[in-house]
């Protein structure tokens, strides 16, 4: 999902605040704030050799089912391009032929 456009739409001169602190305080420092999390796994994505990287890695905290139904989709998507000889597309360059 796209962040908020911050040039051209002075977003942030309209932009309100919570009237209550405590609330504040809890979107800034609650169990969802942790985006260290996705760095690591940013790096641990760069990090794994070409040809066992994941085609999709998750860092859900809220666990609202993102992981369940990409795993869906992806099985679809997968069964779809071997049905019309694509199949390769869905191996990384230069690890095997291109045989579907």
């Amino acid at each position: 999902m796209p962040g908020a456009f911050t040039s051209g739409t002075n977003h942030f001169a309209h932009a309100g605040k919570p009237a209550n602190p405590d609330i504040a305080a809890a979107y800034m420092d609650g169990p969802l704030t942790g985006v260290d999390k996705a760095a690591r796994a940013i790096v641990r994505v760069v990090e794994t050799p070409l040809g066992t990287r994941l085609f999709r890695v998750h860092v859900d905290p809220s666990r609202y089912g993102a992981e369940e139904v990409n795993a869906v989709a992806d099985r679809v998507r997968a069964e779809k391009y071997h049905r019309i000889e694509l199949g390769w597309l869905l191996r990384p360059a230069g690890t095997g032929d291109l045989a579907d």
